[in-house]
């Protein structure tokens, strides 16, 4: 709870705090059952001191944990971590906190002779988690229970908890309270999160009650800390007199901001209290800002912000939230009463007693009966966010609002005294539960889930997959409809989900529409043969199981074998915040006639075959002529056709240095970018083994085009890829530029005077998932470099490079590795003073450094903003790109090409 103290607490804070070295050298982070200090602490002490220190702190690792838009066992947090912190994934600061609940549980149970008496490891654990998680975010929770070393848990959602604990709490008069017929609602709102769940009252035989959790809302990170960041921001323009506070300052605010909300909401708040923000550098107490809040304001911007008063029929705006300080996807609407009238509204209409069409559910006439079927009889309060009676207050107002007409109708509202421990409480009842003691919730799958397909008329379509209400069964569901299906390469299998087609059954298929089904990560894998490289066809069917722990397994069987392979979501197609998961836009371009694609194929196998009758220098002229369109109208199927032969022929390099350096240039033009069709990521892997960094060839030409080719692909080359590719030549380059530096040592020309050395600068700058610091490195000795005469002849490729390396907005790379603006607005200093903007790939390399993406820790400061808008408007700059520095937005297709060094295929989209 402090430096060196430590006390028992009936809850466990999720924050962890990496420690300053001076401060573990103290022992303020040690703990009783270890023998020296942890290098981080969880819980009080790291959530109250961590604010004080910005940077050092992992907050909301729940809600990255379902965030699609990144890797989520990467090590990204903290989001905006200082330099000298040790990052983390979402699943590994998951795991810090039930390693810890596990650790000071063992240590309880130490017997005198250091045996442990009824380790957590063998206790059967309930594991709460948000209604709302997708199947990527479960998995991921048991696999940081596992990684916590706790390998017997069973998930349970956090309403059905939040009941739970209602009901053992009521255990002597609940049955008196409900009654059959009822609808309850289940309102979770926390610090990330807002949850909904219905649960119904029905009587089972015998006259008992049963409860069926009938709904579950859709993911919604929208909860406590919105207001938090909401007063933030108003305290800010009060403070600042409409500016903008600095990262740090910004940073201190938000704890700050944190601490007046629970002020202004208690039950005797004052009518006034003042928030106060130190100062920065040396004037940090008589810089100290401070403003004074009223009550009044804020009720004003909680109620009418979060709570206003809306129509049933009112649906929440789609544009994108301004709430994107903490890197994390919050809701775009911060109105909660219209994510809850959307829930209610929609699930009384797939319920299916009203729908005329329940793929249309705008075709409701009878708005009368549509609201009484919408109405919940009871409601049940659980989370953070309702300790405040003026917010729950609200909310039933709304109710009321929607449901009461002139009968003056309210809510039945259960009482729930521990906000903070029920969903803790009703854990335990649930293990109970399990034993056969007490009243289970009948709770099956909340969503229905669906694989892709396409129709013989290229339409997309959903063939259901696993049905609504589906129960854990130790008997798997089996699609009775073959796939035919590649052996020993990858396949994929786009996985949609519903909350509101509840009553599609398995087998059935159903129109694709995107306002009511949602796109999972992919499922993706090999199916391995029994003999490495024995490609075949074979029948295949899916089959789907929900599993005892609250998982969904799904396999695909061989038709008439016993070969099974299970089936993982791919969690790495969707890690590029800035690009949306594999959509098959790139195969929607057009499927090229077989015939076409047979011709090229021939082109190339009398190129690089062993009959050859087609000089390499002729190959892309030939290949023009056969395919009847210019190059770069190529569509992307037919290139990636085309590479998998180039592929089949990569022996085809050896006869001479010429057929080396086309097949690698060809190779790189038909697998370019790396990314953006299914599999492109295996593509890269297995063009990288064909090749294995290794030239048969080691000529001028033959180099170059190898550092070409790792440049086209670099968008679908892994971490530590990038790195070995890297290493092979970053050595080199550091001891040339420490020549230029001291003026000692040999006058190497390394990555200075050839068109290989533009090349090994343009491929290290298209490496985004480098490590930071080392892409710091390449940029610091690039505004060193770009401007001395021994580099003048790679210029273009040292300011380009510094474009890809400094941008705001990444090609594919994650957000947690973009360059600090620290960092870059030094580099756009040094670009302003000894360039004169007159040519076009200084102008696009200052757009990247400077483009406007309103995250302030990403964003460059306005007066350095201003300098660049002004010299470019001097310059002549064409407009749009004045404009993505000012306004930010959507690249055009001219400047996506010009920023990876070429046209992208046709169909291919960067975010």
């Amino acid at each position: 709870v402090a430096a060196g103290q430590v006390e028992k607490l009936e809850t466990l804070p999720s924050f962890y705090y990496e420690a300053m070295p001076d401060e573990r050298a103290s022992g303020a982070t040690r703990l009783p059952w270890l023998k020296d200090a942890p290098a981080g602490v969880v819980g009080v002490f790291a959530r109250d001191h961590g604010r004080t220190l910005p940077g050092r702190m992992i907050e909301s690792a729940k809600s990255w944990l379902c965030h699609n838009g990144v890797d989520r066992k990467a090590a990204l947090l903290p989001w905006h971590g200082a330099a000298d912190v040790e990052r983390s994934s979402p699943v590994e600061a998951t795991a810090r906190y039930l390693r810890h609940m596990k650790e000071a549980w063992d240590a309880s149970h130490a017997a005198h002779s250091g045996h442990i008496e009824h380790p957590m490891a063998d206790q059967d654990l309930v594991l709460t988690i948000p209604a709302s998680f997708d199947e990527v975010a479960r998995e991921l929770t048991v696999a940081a229970a596992r990684m916590a070393g706790l390998p017997r848990i069973v998930l349970l959602e956090e309403p059905q908890a939040a009941f739970y604990s209602w009901v053992d709490a009521h255990r002597d008069e609940w049955d008196q309270i409900v009654s059959p017929g009822q609808t309850i609602l289940v309102c979770d709102i926390g610090g990330g999160t807002s949850d909904f769940s219905l649960i119904h009252v029905r009587s089972s035989e015998g006259g008992r009650l049963q409860f069926h959790r009938v709904a579950v809302g859709d993911h919604l990170l929208l909860g406590g800390d919105n207001l938090d960041l909401a007063l933030a921001h108003f305290v800010e323009q009060k403070l600042t007199n409409g500016g903008k506070l600095d990262p740090r300052q910004w940073s201190m605010l938000i704890p700050a901001c944190r601490h007046a909300k629970e002020i202004m909401l208690s039950p005797n708040a004052p009518k006034t209290y003042t928030v106060v923000v130190s100062g920065t550098g040396s004037r940090l107490i008589g810089g100290a800002l401070q403003t004074e809040l009223s009550r009044d304001d804020v009720m004003t911007l909680f109620i009418d912000g979060f709570l206003p008063m809306v129509g049933l029929n009112e649906r929440p705006q789609k544009r994108q939230s301004g709430f994107q300080e903490f890197g994390l996807p919050y809701a775009a609407d911060a109105a909660i009463t219209k994510y809850l009238a959307m829930f209610l509204k929609t699930h009384s209409l797939a319920s299916g007693s009203l729908a005329k069409d329940q793929s249309d559910p705008s075709d409701q006439t009878n708005l009368t009966d549509l609201a009484n079927a919408a109405r919940p009889d009871i409601v049940l309060f659980n989370g953070g966010f309702f300790a405040s009676l003026v917010l729950r207050s609200r909310l039933i107002e709304s109710l009321e609002h929607w449901f009461g007409g002139e009968s003056k109708w309210s809510p039945i509202v259960l009482r729930n005294d521990r906000l903070d421990l029920a969903v803790a409480r009703g854990a335990a009842y649930f293990g109970m539960v399990r034993r056969g003691v007490g009243i289970r919730i009948i709770a099956g799958l909340a969503r229905t889930y669906y694989i892709g397909i396409e129709q013989s008329d290229g339409q997309r379509a959903a063939l259901c997959l696993v049905a609504a209400g589906t129960e854990s069964s130790s008997t798997p569901v089996v699609i009775d409809r073959k796939f035919k299906v590649r052996t020993s390469e990858p396949v994929e299998f786009p996985i949609l989900v519903s909350a509101t087609r509840l009553t599609d059954k398995p087998g059935q298929i159903i129109p694709f529409d995107p306002e009511q089904m949602t796109a999972l990560p992919p499922i993706r894998t090999v199916l391995t043969t029994r003999r490495r490289g024995d490609a075949a066809t074979v029948d295949a069917q899916l089959s789907a199981t929900l599993t005892e722990i609250g998982t969904l397994d799904l396999w695909c069987e061989q038709v008439g074998d016993s070969r099974r392979w299970q089936l993982q979501f791919d969690v790495r197609s969707a890690t590029e915040t800035d690009r949306a998961a594999h959509t098959g836009a790139a195969e929607q371009s057009g499927i090229v006639d077989q015939e076409l694609v047979t011709a090229a194929i021939t082109v190339l196998q009398n190129v690089f075959g062993p009959d050859r009758t087609i000089r390499p220098e002729d190959a892309m002229k030939q290949l023009t002529e056969v395919i009847g369109l210019p190059r770069l109208e190529w569509p992307s199927s037919l290139l990636r056709a085309m590479w998998a032969e180039l592929l089949e022929l990569s022996n085809g390099r050896a006869p001479s240095p010429q057929h080396e350096a086309r097949w690698l240039n060809l190779t790189g033009f038909c697998l370019r970018p790396g990314f953006g069709m299914a599999a492109d990521d295996w593509r890269v892997e297995e063009t990288w083994r064909a090749t294995n960094g290794r030239l048969l060839h080691s000529t001028a030409a033959c180099l170059a085009e190898l550092r070409t080719l790792c440049r086209r692909i670099s968008g679908g080359l892994a971490p530590g890829r990038q790195t070995q590719i890297a290493s092979t030549v970053l050595p080199a380059i550091r001891q040339r530029f420490r020549q230029v530096q001291t003026g000692r040592g040999k006058a190497a020309s390394y990555a200075s005077g050839n068109h290989e050395a533009a090349e090994i600068w343009r491929m290290l700058g298209s490496m985004e998932l480098l490590q930071q610091s080392v892409r710091i490195e390449l940029g610091d000795m690039i505004v060193d470099l770009f401007n001395r005469p021994a580099f003048e002849s790679v210029r273009n490729a040292l300011i380009w490079s510094l474009g890809r390396i400094g941008g705001r907005v990444p090609v594919y790379g994650p957000l947690n590795l973009v360059v600090p603006v620290q960092q870059v607005s030094t580099w756009i200093d040094v670009v302003l003073r000894v360039s004169d903007l007159d040519d076009s790939t200084t102008q696009l390399t200052l757009m990247q450094l400077a483009r406007r993406t309103h995250d302030r820790f990403r964003d460059i400061d306005d007066a350095l903003r201003t300098q660049i808008v002004d010299r470019m408007t001097s310059a002549g700059v064409k407009n749009h790109l004045i404009t993505l520095i000012t306004e930010g937005g959507s690249l055009e297709s001219e400047e996506a090409s010009l920023i990876l060094g070429e046209s992208l295929p046709v169909g291919l989209r960067l975010g």
